[in-house]
């Protein structure tokens, strides 16, 4: 009777929100200035390696924006906080920027969305990062927001909720005031057809197309802007895999879709060719099986990388399904990771309460930023990284996110 991301052994929920069945849901994970060239991380020089155990890991910075210096790869920026976004009232389970503007729209268990405009500060508080008002509230789920998306179509957002509906809508204007009323009109579609909770989404590219997962074991296809809401694809991998925890669309390939699953693989589906095409091997080299929380595509690489519950990452070939590299990452499950657009840096959160930085190309971890406290056995829930602009996010169980500069 928990999240998504909820301990399998507790009989606690999270505030009474969230009550999924068993069977329906996934177990809990234990649970810039980014100018460098994209082909730093090449996948044809990863061997494959076994997990080294970073459990001691620590990273030396204040997070002041200081340099970090890394032999000849000396990276000229760190993240420092800038923003936190305090209007939610439990979990924030979803974070997505907007494709061009500094702005930030955030998914929580309170049931509704915020849009976040971030060049519209609030008066700067002593030794606390800025504060900031959502500049709109989305509501319309029948309970909590698992999941959000944004097309690279400026005006259109989708959100999957745990009333198994996803709601798609217009982002209305950046500077409106956020004491105007409520307008009915931006909702501009509902999508219907998975059985219990949406908990993941994701839009390829051009925007043409949304992926979605739900508790209800499938994997389904959608064209967001069709008025009759249609399914275009539907993919039961729940026989075989488990329930679905995560999708997304590969970048280099842009007709395959990837989900994770809580057997610990994922699956590439062939959408041109309606069927899966390859699974791809995530689990631990000891065979045994550890749900993947959340996979990610390199975009300029044929990689996907997974996010694990036994505090592993992994980088997985899309052509042979093979992991060439992994690596303990975090003290507890890795819950979410972002790749930043030029593919040269990864950014996980854990329920270790912590984000790290990883520089591509060398494998390391460069940056540590204690960012949320840890709630119900819960704390980092989703990461972002801005597509053009020097922005990356965190959203946490302790009701808040954070923007990072």
């Amino acid at each position: 009777p928990l999240s998504p991301f909820a301990p399998p052994d507790s009989s606690r929920g999270l505030r009474g929100v969230l009550h999924l069945p068993d069977e329906a849901r996934p177990p809990r994970p234990h649970e810039g200035a980014l100018g460098m060239s994209s082909d730093v991380f090449i996948l044809d020089t990863l061997g494959a390696v076994g997990l080294g155990d970073l459990a001691g890991l620590t990273v030396t910075n204040d997070n002041d924006g200081s340099d970090v210096t890394e032999g000849r790869d000396a990276l000229k920026k760190t993240w420092s906080p800038k923003f936190t976004l305090r209007s939610h009232y439990d979990a924030v389970r979803g974070l997505a920027f907007h494709p061009a503007e500094p702005a930030l729209l955030t998914a929580s268990e309170d049931g509704t969305l915020k849009l976040w405009n971030l060049q519209k500060p609030g008066n700067p508080k002593k030794n606390a990062a800025l504060d900031v008002e959502p500049v709109y509230a989305f509501r319309g789920h029948r309970g909590p927001v698992l999941a959000v998306a944004m097309g690279c179509d400026h005006g259109l957002c989708c959100s999957g909720g745990l009333d198994a509906q996803i709601r798609c809508w217009r982002l209305p204007d950046l500077d409106m005031d956020p004491y105007d009323g409520y307008d009915p009109g931006v909702l501009c579609g509902v999508l219907e057809g998975h059985g219990d909770a949406v908990w993941g989404l994701a839009f390829n590219a051009s925007g043409e197309r949304l992926a979605s997962c739900s508790a209800d074991g499938t994997v389904r296809i959608w064209d967001p802007r069709r008025r009759d809401g249609a399914c275009l694809g539907v993919y039961d991998g729940h026989s075989e895999h488990g329930v679905p925890t995560s999708v997304t669309f590969s970048a280099t390939q842009p007709s395959h879709a990837v989900a994770s699953f809580r057997s610990g693989c994922a699956v590439i589906y062939d959408l041109e060719a309606a069927r899966p095409c390859l699974v791809l091997e995530a689990r631990p080299g000891n065979g045994v099986p550890s749900q993947v929380n959340q996979v990610v595509s390199h975009p300029s690489q044929p990689l996907t990388i997974a996010a694990s519950d036994d505090r592993g990452i992994r980088f997985l070939d899309n052509r042979t399904g093979k992991v060439v590299h992994s690596m303990v990452a975090h003290l507890d499950a890795v819950t979410c990771l972002a790749v930043d657009p030029d593919g040269v840096f990864l950014l996980s959160g854990s329920h270790d309460c912590s984000l790290r930085l990883w520089h591509l190309g060398q494998r390391t971890c460069v940056q540590e930023l204690p960012a949320h406290r840890k709630k119900h056995e819960e704390a980092v829930l989703a990461v972002a990284f801005h597509p053009q602009r020097a922005l990356s996010a965190s959203a946490g169980a302790d009701a808040l996110a954070k923007v990072f500069v």
